[in-house]
């Protein structure tokens, strides 16, 4: 799976049909949207207009909540495809856990069966926390390859990247840049600062910092120069005190969406 990829909320059908082929271009390879950001067939009509084969391009798309069940699953993932014109998904991810739903353990099952038919590549979850993710292990043995959360130098979630290392997930930043609920954070200083010191946007600088701690992100924007800025991000590095300087701007969950709270 790519390290960056495309982020497509909140665009509409229209903007993903135009955004993803001048991405492709620019070169991303790896393009995320879901049922519930309601532009899948948006998404399709942008990957069939980019000129590549359908094995390069690597395609995540998640699930709402009224498809926790083990044999709606099924329906999710058909749904999806038949919207996306594909024929199997990269990665399949939960959104939400909803917990107080009490379904995402079958939700579960039914991701691992679509994995041993094929019809994914890849399973996943997102925003889970560690204690949701324990239970999964427990109750199937078996955890994700991937949890996209929302994570940026404003909440670093250090607790779930912690689970994540030591239980083999990658992690996946959602809002990487901050996204709406900081939008702020790239006219921080500290991050200024480090942009004119190394002659990189705010935007790499931050792009950098999660490739650096072993990250994954999806960074939405639908500008062609941004496309391409933000990609430029892998032939150089920051420093460890970049780093360290990045990581002080954690204002921790002020800036989250809680997950026990919130679902869709």
């Amino acid at each position: 799976m790519p390290l960056l990829g495309l982020g497509t909320w909140p665009m509409d059908d229209d903007e993903a049909a135009r955004v993803i082929p001048l991405a492709v271009q620019a070169g991303y390879r790896l393009v995320d949207t879901a049922e519930n950001y309601r532009n899948e067939r948006g998404v399709g009509a942008g990957l069939r207009a980019c000129g590549l084969a359908r094995e390069e391009l690597f395609v995540t798309t998640k699930f709402n909540a009224g498809w926790h069940g083990r044999d709606l699953v099924r329906k999710a993932f058909e749904g999806s495809a038949q919207r996306l014109g594909v024929e199997y998904v990269d990665l399949l991810l939960i959104h939400w856990p909803n917990p107080a739903q009490d379904r995402y353990v079958d939700a579960w099952r039914g991701l691992l069966d679509l994995l041993a038919e094929g019809s994914v590549k890849a399973v996943g979850v997102s925003n889970f926390k560690p204690a949701h993710l324990e239970r999964l292990r427990a109750e199937t043995g078996v955890l994700p390859d991937v949890n996209q959360i929302q994570l940026s130098p404003a909440s670093t979630r250090a607790h779930a990247r912690a689970y994540h290392a030591e239980h083999g997930i990658l992690t996946q930043s959602w809002s990487p840049l901050g996204g709406e609920r900081d939008r702020t954070l790239l006219a921080d200083p500290v991050i200024n600062g480090i942009g004119r010191r190394r002659g990189r946007t705010p935007a790499q600088v931050v792009l950098r910092w999660h490739v650096q701690l072993g990250l994954a992100a999806v960074a939405k924007t639908s500008r062609p120069d941004r496309l391409e800025e933000n990609l430029d991000i892998f032939d150089w590095e920051l420093t460890d005190e970049d780093l360290a300087a990045l990581s002080t701007l954690d204002r921790g969950d002020a800036v989250t969406v809680d997950s026990d709270e919130f679902g869709h």
